[in-house]
């Protein structure tokens, strides 16, 4: 029989590998942070006829809107056609322009100067100060708020157990692991392909919470049951529960994993960073709910911090 728990400072160790990049880039870049988290106004302008852009066009349109009263701090390209007519869409940050200001009038005017009356605005977003300060606030309360309620569901679902607390705070840790890595992976990718960490990541992470505690929650059950079927030592309980959902975690996440691939190659653009981190969140979270939730139970059940300047950690005690 496969022994997944004897392993167990293996798989944190790849936890802990896994983990440094995202937390390095962090240190030296943070996050590239979207218009809901930084304020300011998002502006999405399709220009028809542009089969190909200018190596010059981004510097050009900035200098567009500066000349307009209004400083871009950030402008992406992306190119498409419909209908046999080429395109570009160009996404452009600035700061905070009311929807009625003069300086958006202008602006507008002088893309169809430059650009032909058929450049048009197909999205402005003006996020401000309260605004952004409001949904920091709010993304870091929904984070707290839903590991809270894990906790204490979690602790009340294995009630009958001993030590019940226990399954809450290591599912707690689980997910924890899955957060930091979705996290640093959002910074890396925000230097890599200009990733944004905006409301529809909040979102991601959350979906990734609660994938990694779902699973969890069934490998957990398992063992539950099977405590009460053996008095096997503990460590050999939860190693037969890993290996009786193995299977099932592995196929329920993979069909999850194709739907998600499927809409990251053909979902279109303005999904394709949401996905690409419900991707990586779901991928950290069947790991940690197999590697990491379950041998976090038999550290705390041998007390093996006790030992881990004492001699092999990985080391049942008689």
């Amino acid at each position: 029989m496969i022994d997944l728990v004897r392993r167990r400072y293996l798989w944190f160790a790849i936890s802990l590998i896994t983990i440094l990049p995202g937390l390095i880039s962090l240190g030296l870049f943070g996050l590239r942070l979207g218009v809901d988290f930084s304020g300011g106004t998002r502006w999405e302008i399709h220009i028809p006829s542009m089969a190909e852009p200018t190596s010059g066009l981004e510097t050009e349109i900035n200098q567009l809107f500066a000349a307009n009263g209004v400083d871009s701090s950030r402008t992406q390209l992306s190119q498409g056609e419909t209908g046999g007519q080429s395109f570009t869409i160009a996404f452009v940050r600035t700061a905070a322009v009311t929807v009625d200001s003069p300086e958006k009038a202008a602006v507008e005017q002088a893309l169809m100067d430059k650009y032909g009356p058929s450049t048009r605005l197909d999205s402005f977003q003006t996020v401000g100060e309260t605004v952004r300060g409001r949904a920091i606030r709010n993304a870091i309360l929904a984070v707290l708020l839903a590991s809270f309620v894990i906790l204490i569901y979690l602790a009340l679902a294995f009630r009958n157990t001993e030590h019940p607390i226990r399954y809450g705070v290591c599912a707690i840790l689980a997910m924890l692991h899955d957060v930091l890595v979705v996290i640093g992976m959002a910074s890396i990718l925000g230097q890599l392909i200009n990733l944004e960490v905006d409301a529809l990541f909040l979102t991601a992470l959350l979906t990734t919470i609660s994938f990694s505690v779902h699973d969890t929650i069934v490998v957990f059950d398992r063992i539950r049951e099977n405590l009460h079927r053996s008095s096997a030592p503990f460590e050999q309980v939860v190693n037969r529960s890993l290996l009786q959902t193995l299977t099932r975690s592995i196929n329920t996440q993979f069909t999850s994993f194709f739907t998600l691939v499927a809409l990251l190659l053909f979902g279109g653009e303005s999904i394709r960073s949401f996905v690409l981190i419900m991707l990586i969140g779901l991928l950290s979270g069947t790991y940690s709910s197999i590697f990491n939730a379950s041998q976090l139970l038999v550290v705390w059940h041998h007390r093996e911090w006790n030992r881990w300047f004492k001699g092999n950690p990985a080391s049942n005690p008689a």
